[in-house]
């Protein structure tokens, strides 16, 4: 794996000392997860070309995972007795782009980045105005002129949703907002993949022309004409969430965009292994995992091609092992295989399926998600999704202190990371779901290794196929997730919500 260099000697030597410590070559692993990892390697091999929604190397990957499935013994459970369930979306994407303050140019993807919609202006030029926080207090006179926001993630201070409404309120024509770099548990990351927008088709049309980008705290002497020293005692003081002042920049700001618009389609890929019992036959399962990544986008490091080796390849993997290993041998209840597109865009193959379910809705009990998985460090704490929502929350418990492993709720929820992946789509269907994350104890060599991918390895060329991963830890939850699928599909209830729970349909 291609890390980025670490600042400082100490950076440097505890980055060799988890890399000799968790990159221990897949030999020494045991079968299965000598078997999961071969899997692995081959979706997001560069062959699959990163698998981005819409393209031929997404499509060569389904075909891998519908003929996995089928070897297997599952029956297919797409459209019209298929193995796929096609997807049809719209994609906005930007071809090229140009911004610039006065005589300062801002790099594309580097010190900026924005989601494109339809109704955004292809060019304009506006005042800008520096308004710190941009609570509506301090905005003052910015009709017809676009506001630099520190898109602070702290309590007392405004949200993205409490700026952007501030800013319309007081006139403003849109808003350059100031990603933190102060918020440590998920720092900004750049340069970005690229510049898209994609919705499933017959999404109700973008009539907003708002003016909506983010920018890298490194850019904001750019924007602003302040010298590198001022620019960072602002950043600085935002990411602590310290008084900041106001004032209008001298030169305006003039940005030109082109985009290219068209249709796309990617397919869900489902399979079905039926249960042995009658009376559960109603009670499906659903185990899922998302099948698409980035593909191509910005080079980091010179490496262009984002394989998304553990988002989501090695997941989607782990489906195919489980269906491997039942060879058509089903439990009580049925269990439905799902691999996910455009999971990556917005959840859009998890969104379409359970709007469009190829079983009957009524038929669906639960849904246990794989995604967000790091094997990268020991396995003795596992963070459970909804763990205290559902039923499928105590399972989880009872399987993982049976493996002992402990469990726990989010301690990060200011990340959101419950609705960033498909269990969330269930969720939202009153279907009991959950997902699980890699624990770590603060302040432990695992909480480094972690905090580092985070910022080096997410969403990045960097993680592929040749990452460091901690092979036990990977062979412990893969055996962990094999029990939870057992438990789950024979016992004798079906997942149900908890009566406190505050994600519970509604009555």
């Amino acid at each position: 794996m291609r890390f980025p260099t670490l600042r400082g000697a100490a950076g440097l030597a505890a980055l060799a000392l988890a890399s000799a410590a968790l990159a221990a070559p897949p030999e020494t692993a045991d079968p299965d997860t000598r078997a999961w990892w071969a899997i692995t390697e081959e979706l997001s091999s560069d062959a699959m070309e990163g698998r981005d929604t819409g393209s031929a190397g997404y499509d060569r990957a389904a075909e891998v995972v519908a003929r996995a499935f089928a070897a297997a013994g599952l029956k297919p459970a797409g459209s019209d007795g298929g193995w796929f369930q096609p997807v049809d979306m719209d994609e906005i994407a930007i071809t090229r782009a140009a911004l610039r303050v006065g005589d300062r140019t801002l790099a594309f993807l580097h010190d900026y980045r924005l989601t494109p919609t339809a109704a955004m202006p292809a060019h304009f030029a506006a005042p800008l105005a520096y308004r710190g926080y941009c609570d509506a207090s301090v905005l003052g006179a910015v009709a017809g002129k676009i506001v630099i926001c520190h898109a602070t993630r702290r309590a007392g201070l405004p949200g993205d949703a409490g700026r952007e409404t501030a800013v319309k309120a007081a006139g403003g024509i849109g808003i350059l907002s100031i990603a933190d770099p102060g918020f440590t548990v998920e720092p900004p990351r750049w340069p970005a993949a690229y510049a898209r927008q994609v919705k499933l088709a017959g999404a109700p049309a973008d009539t907003d022309r708002f003016v909506r980008i983010i920018v890298n705290a490194g850019a904001l002497g750019k924007l602003t004409g302040k010298s590198e020293a001022e620019a960072a005692d602002l950043i600085a003081k935002g990411s602590r969430g310290d008084p900041l002042p106001a004032f209008d920049v001298a030169e305006r700001l003039d940005a030109r965009f082109e985009t290219r618009a068209r249709r796309i389609r990617s397919s869900n890929v489902l399979g079905l292994l039926p249960g042995t019992d009658p009376a559960k036959a109603g009670e499906t399962i659903a185990v899922s995992a998302h099948l698409d990544g980035y593909g191509h986008g910005e080079p980091i490091d010179g490496d262009g091609l984002y394989n998304g080796t553990l988002d989501d390849a090695a997941y989607v993997a782990l489906l195919i092992r489980l269906a491997q290993q039942r060879q058509g041998k089903g439990y009580a209840r049925p269990l439905l295989f799902a691999a996910f597109a455009g999971e990556e865009k917005g959840l859009l193959g998890g969104e379409y399926f359970v709007a469009h379910p190829t079983i009957p809705k009524a038929d669906l009990a639960g849904n246990i998600n794989l995604d967000q998985l790091r094997p990268i460090f020991p396995l003795d704490l596992l963070t459970v999704h909804a763990l205290d929502d559902n039923s499928l929350g105590a399972d989880a418990r009872a399987v993982a202190e049976g493996l002992g492993i402990a469990v726990q709720r989010d301690p990060e929820p200011e990340r959101n990371m419950l609705k960033r992946s498909e269990h969330w789509v269930f969720i939202k269907a009153g279907i009991p779901a959950t997902g699980f994350v890699f624990g770590y104890r603060p302040g432990t060599k695992s909480e480094e290794i972690y905090r580092h991918w985070y910022r080096t390895g997410y969403h990045t060329p960097q993680d592929d196929p040749d990452q460091p991963i901690d092979w036990r830890a990977a062979g412990d939850f893969n055996r962990f997730f094999y029990a939870l699928v057992d438990r789950v599909a024979n016992k004798d209830s079906a997942p149900g919500w908890n009566a406190d729970s505050a994600l519970k349909p509604k009555p």
